[in-house]
């Protein structure tokens, strides 16, 4: 609470009510109305990358997509890594079913975001471009994730999910790039209003890269749960630029998905994560099954 009001202080924040925001794993955000009634969002970063990330996200992005304008913004210090104050996006994010006509919206969005590629002359501190090493940032992102992941599942299973990534990945298309990827493009950061998207949020894992890995999140919690939303998504996707061969890749970021899921866990307390861990456990022994 002494961070906290270190803080408020710092952002000028006149507080009428505060609270948290559920669903946000990584940074710590709070919803706050001020005095004068206005709604506006604490964000607190996990660390200072993704405060530095968050911001220039923000800045890349304000002209291409519906994101929050940033209104306040503390570099931080020794002890607490920064700190933003952002606008609220008018709606809520997704939580329950979603129609085709959303998933088509969806798509549209997405795709608007992928369109956005590096500027040449412009350089960033917290948004890297791995495009041009696209193999090695995918290689080094699941071997980093299984230093974590050996500790907590089977041998065998280590074991198997090593063989079957390197056997998948020499079957991936092109790479489809340089474009933003935000990385955690999944309902909580999808605000909708009327059935549309008026939003998106949360871009502290973002960078120039392959589009290949960004519709992890969305296969896993909107298409393999919601019929009918891949192929309206697909559509509302290839109204803005072509799209890459979902039905290749998606498989396979399914798999390492889980696998490096499981690996985030363990980073930041299984305990405190059991319940993301468990699925994602479940998941990763069912495709090593199938794959027998």
């Amino acid at each position: 609470m002494e961070q906290l009001s270190q803080i408020i202080e710092k952002l000028k924040i006149n507080i009428l009510s505060i609270e948290d925001v559920p669903n946000s794993f990584s940074s710590t955000v709070y919803r706050v109305e001020q005095i004068n009634k206005e709604i506006v969002y604490l964000k607190i970063p996990y660390s200072k990358l993704k405060l530095i990330r968050e911001y220039e996200a923000i800045e890349i992005l304000s002209e291409a997509l519906p994101v929050p304008r940033l209104l306040e913004y503390w570099e931080g210090d020794d002890n607490i890594p920064g700190a933003m104050l952002l606008s609220e996006m008018k709606g809520q994010p997704i939580t329950g079913n979603v129609s085709e006509v959303l998933a088509y919206d969806i798509g549209v969005h997405h795709a608007k975001m992928h369109n956005v590629t590096p500027q040449e002359g412009n350089s960033f501190k917290g948004i890297s471009n791995v495009y041009e090493q696209w193999s090695t940032f995918m290689k080094s992102h699941f071997y980093g994730f299984a230093e974590d992941v050996k500790e907590v599942i089977p041998v065998d299973l280590l074991k198997k999910s090593i063989e079957l990534f390197e056997e998948q990945r020499k079957c991936l298309p092109h790479s489809d790039g340089p474009s933003f990827i935000h990385m955690d493009f999944r309902p909580a950061n999808i605000i909708i209003q009327d059935n549309q998207v008026s939003g998106i949020i949360d871009f502290e894992s973002a960078r120039f890269g392959s589009t290949e890995m960004d519709f992890t999140k969305i296969n896993r919690d909107i298409f393999t749960k919601n019929s009918g939303t891949l192929e309206a998504y697909k559509k509302g996707y290839q109204s803005i630029r072509p799209l890459i061969d979902l039905d290749v890749i998606l498989p396979f970021y399914r798999f390492t998905d889980a696998f490096n899921s499981l690996g985030w866990c363990k980073r930041r307390g299984i305990e405190k994560h059991q319940q993301f861990f468990d699925e994602n456990f479940v998941i990763l022994k069912s495709i090593l099954q199938s794959e027998r």
